[in-house]
C-alpha cells in the first residue's frame, strides 16, 4: 500500500503547475492548396463583383475619395510653386457650387479647392495666413449654420497636412490610380458596415439622427459636383432633406445656451478678422461669399443666424468685401434639390455669374484676374 507521501504513478509535466503543456500536433489535411486558394479567390471576386453591380444599379459611379490625403495634395500645391493662385475655402456649398473648369475658362487659371463638407473654414484661413508662400487671392464661402456655430470637425486637417507620412502619401497615390476611379463600391457610403448601420434596427434610447448620405462626385483635383441621383430620385432626395431638417426644429436655446452660442459666434468672427488682417498685410485680396440656400434650409438660417447679427458683423469686423446671393439677381433662381446645394448644371451657371460679379465689382490692380 503506498504511503501518504508517495505514489505508484510517475509525475509528468501535466502534474507540475507553471510548466508549459506540449501543443498537440495536428495532421495537415491532404488537399490541393492551389485549388483552395483559387476557390477563395473566385469567391472574393464574385462577392466583390456582386457588391459593385448592386451599387452601380443603384446609380453610383466611381469618384475620388475626398479624404484628408486628397485635401493635403491640393494644399501642397501652394508650397510647390502655385502660391499666387486663387484659393477657395468654405463649407460644402463652396465645394459644390464653384466649378473649377468654369472658373478656369473665365480666368485662364484653375483655382485650388480647399473647401470642405460640413466644417468651418476658419482653421484653413489661419493656416493660409501663417504661410508666407501664399500670395494669391482668397474666396471664403460662408454657410451660416456651419461658420457661425464654430463647427470645425475637420480642423485636424491642418495638422495632418504638416505631419503626413510618406507611406500615407504613397497609399493615396496608389488608391487614386488603382481603385478609386474604377470601383463605385469603394465610396465610404457603400461600405458594408456603413450599410448595416443604416438598416431600420430598433432604435435605442439616446441614439438618434441620420448620417449624411452620399451627395456628390469628386474629381482628382477636388472639383466637386452634385450626384445626379439627388436630382432624379425623389425618395433619395427626401432622405437628404430629412437629414437636414433634424436640426431645424430644435427648441429655443436657454439663456445659458444663447450666451454660449454668442460667445462662439464672436470668437469665430474675431479669429477670422485677425487672420484676414494678416493676409491683408501681405496684400492678399480676400472676399466673402454667401452662397444660395432655399426652402426650409433658408428659413432655418434666417431664424437661427440672422444676417444683421452674423454676416453684416463679419464683414464689418474683418473689413473685407462680401457678396451675398440675396443682393444680386444673377445669383438667384438656381436649382437646389435639397435646399442647400446646386445641381451640376446650375453650379456651372452660378460659377460664371459669381466670377463676373467679382471681376466687375472687385477688380484687382494692374489687370490681374481672380
Amino acid at each position: 500500500m503506498p504511503s501518504s507521501t508517495s505514489s505508484s504513478r510517475r509525475l509528468t509535466a501535466a502534474d507540475r503547475p507553471g510548466v508549459a503543456q506540449p501543443v498537440p500536433i495536428r495532421d495537415v489535411p491532404d488537399r490541393s492548396w492551389l485549388a483552395v486558394f483559387l476557390c477563395a479567390l473566385l469567391l472574393a471576386v464574385v462577392l466583390t463583383g456582386a457588391w459593385e453591380w448592386y451599387w452601380r444599379a443603384f446609380g453610383a459611379v466611381p469618384g475620388y475619395g475626398d479624404d484628408d490625403a486628397l485635401w493635403a495634395q491640393q494644399r501642397r500645391r501652394i508650397d510647390a510653386g502655385e502660391g499666387n493662385a486663387t484659393v477657395l475655402i468654405g463649407a460644402s456649398r463652396t465645394f459644390f457650387d464653384v466649378q473649377l473648369p468654369v472658373w478656369e475658362r473665365l480666368s485662364g487659371r484653375r483655382p485650388i479647392q480647399l473647401a470642405l463638407d460640413g466644417t468651418s473654414p476658419v482653421f484653413a484661413l489661419e493656416n493660409l495666413a501663417d504661410d508666407p508662400s501664399y500670395t494669391g487671392r482668397l474666396l471664403i464661402g460662408i454657410a451660416p449654420d456651419i461658420f457661425f456655430s464654430g463647427f470645425e470637425y475637420r480642423k485636424g486637417l491642418a495638422r495632418y497636412f504638416h505631419k503626413e507620412s510618406p507611406s500615407q502619401r504613397v497609399g493615396k497615390i496608389l488608391s487614386m490610380h488603382l481603385v478609386e476611379p474604377w470601383f463605385a463600391f469603394y465610396d465610404p457610403d457603400f461600405a458594408l458596415f456603413t450599410v448595416l448601420r443604416r438598416q431600420p434596427w430598433l432604435e435605442r434610447e439616446g441614439l438618434s439622427g441620420h448620417a449624411v448620405r452620399k451627395l456628390s462626385i469628386t474629381e482628382a483635383d477636388r472639383n466637386n459636383y452634385m450626384w445626379s441621383k439627388i436630382e432624379t430620385d425623389s425618395s433619395y432626395r427626401a432622405i437628404v432633406r430629412r437629414t437636414w431638417t433634424e436640426n431645424f426644429n430644435d427648441p429655443p436655446p436657454t439663456a445659458q445656451e444663447a450666451a454660449e452660442n454668442q460667445r462662439t459666434l464672436d470668437e469665430q468672427i474675431r479669429r477670422t478678422a485677425v487672420a484676414v488682417a494678416r493676409l491683408r498685410a501681405r496684400n492678399i485680396p480676400v472676399i466673402f461669399v454667401r452662397d444660395p440656400s432655399t426652402g426650409d434650409y433658408l428659413t432655418y438660417e434666417d431664424r437661427a443666424f440672422p444676417r444683421k447679427s452674423t454676416w453684416d458683423v463679419l464683414l464689418e469686423k474683418a473689413e473685407a468685401p462680401g457678396i451675398h446671393f440675396q443682393d444680386f439677381r444673377e445669383l438667384q433662381g438656381y436649382d437646389l434639390p435639397e435646399w442647400s446645394h446646386m445641381t451640376r448644371a446650375s453650379a456651372e451657371r452660378y460659377t460664371e455669374a459669381l466670377y463676373r460679379i467679382i471681376e466687375r465689382d472687385y477688380a484687382l490692380p494692374d489687370g490681374a484676374r481672380w
